[in-house]
């Protein structure tokens, strides 16, 4: 009954089978070992989160350029505050607000972008008070230039003068007259009765859309391989069934069709 398995289109049949489900398996693994890689990062970078409030703060020089392994670390910075800036639609604690950031003029020549503290409301320059004058030290989490449209950071254009959708230094290169260091730092304390912004995880250390991405195809090619054997199952079963009734006679022959004298 199952001597059709030997017939060429069933050995293609067998062969496709046989490569295309550990084929399945194996992206399948491929994309659930992602997921669980992302995970793992996810737990390190939370454990590193709490860590690094505990540490001691180290000079800013000696934790450029910014990756996964300097990120949310405590840095100290010294300098004089310069130009203030608004980064308007910023979310704390489920509330809408802004932040306030005033470049920090350091004695390399550069300066370092400062999140002094976040505000509720809209974008006002009045509410925003004025930062500390003469020099200062700073201390806080260092982070790296966001990316407008990343990570929620806003990319929207014509903003009024003296506000930034993103804390860059490709954002803020053509509204400050001062060369800029490609990081920021959140203060550990927020000044002048605003609320500290807490420092974010590295960009892909964390739980997002592409980790459960990752999640979603390993389900898809789990399931492609089941798909492959039903169906070769389901073939056999039909090519079986046709086989048997042919041997038992069942077949019914098929009709001539009429000869037309034309």
């Amino acid at each position: 009954m199952y001597r059709f398995l030997l017939t060429p289109r069933w050995w293609g049949i067998n062969v496709f089978v046989l490569l295309a489900i550990p084929f399945c398996i194996f992206m399948g693994s491929w994309q659930l070992s992602r997921f669980e890689g992302r995970v793992q990062e996810h737990r390190s970078a939370t454990e590193q989160a709490a860590s690094d409030k505990q540490e001691a703060a180290r000079p800013l020089a000696s934790m450029l350029p910014v990756d996964k392994a300097t990120s949310g670390r405590r840095v100290t910075a010294s300098g004089h505050y310069g130009t203030q800036l608004l980064v308007p639609d910023r979310r704390l604690d489920g509330k809408n607000g802004f932040y306030v950031l005033t470049l920090l003029r350091t004695g390399s020549g550069k300066a370092l972008p400062v999140v002094r503290g976040w505000l509720p409301g809209k974008a006002d320059p009045a509410k925003a008070p004025a930062p500390p004058s003469g020099e200062v030290t700073v201390t806080g989490a260092l982070q790296a230039s966001e990316t407008p449209g990343d990570n929620g950071v806003s990319a929207a254009g014509g903003l009024p003068a003296g506000q930034t959708a993103a804390i860059s230094s490709a954002s803020l290169v053509n509204l400050v007259p001062y060369k800029l260091y490609d990081a920021w730092v959140t203060l550990d304390k927020a000044d002048a009765g605003m609320k500290a912004v807490p420092a974010t995880a590295p960009d892909g250390t964390g739980l997002d859309l592409k980790a459960f991405q990752n999640l979603g195809y390993t389900g898809e090619w789990f399931v492609f391989a089941g798909f492959v054997v039903f169906m070769w199952f389901r073939l056999l079963r039909r090519e079986a069934e046709a086989a048997r009734d042919a041997a038992l006679g069942l077949v019914p022959e098929e009709t001539p069709e009429p000869v037309t004298s034309s």
